[in-house]
């Protein structure tokens, strides 16, 4: 069981997290949503929560409630900076089967 953060995400997150001034991590988690049926939360952790596991990488707790490991299990999260106004993470998550044209959806 993995959920990992590339070094560039993990620079990211620690920089939001300094800029936010709290936090303990970024809690990941999916969500029913869009044309394909699920989508990707990503928040602010300032704590852990029951029924949660914590998932060390790159020097951030990334945080992931059990119920949606199924879905996360395997999954890197890269930050990708194409240029100032072009930029965000990328999921790469081999559970995967489809994606919505628009890609704010997937489907496993």
């Amino acid at each position: 069981m993995s959920v990992r953060l590339t070094e560039k995400a993990a620079e990211h997150v620690q920089k939001m997290l300094q800029q936010r001034g709290s936090g303990i991590g970024l809690r990941l988690g999916m969500k029913k949503s869009g044309c394909s049926g699920y989508a990707y939360e990503v928040d602010y952790a300032d704590e852990v929560e029951a029924g949660e596991l914590v998932f060390d990488s790159n020097g951030i707790k990334v945080i992931v409630h059990q119920d949606n490991l199924e879905f996360l299990n395997g999954l890197e999260l890269d930050y990708v900076k194409q240029n100032a106004l072009n930029q965000g993470f990328e999921f790469n998550n081999p559970n995967v089967k489809d994606m919505c044209g628009c890609g704010e959806s997937i489907t496993f």
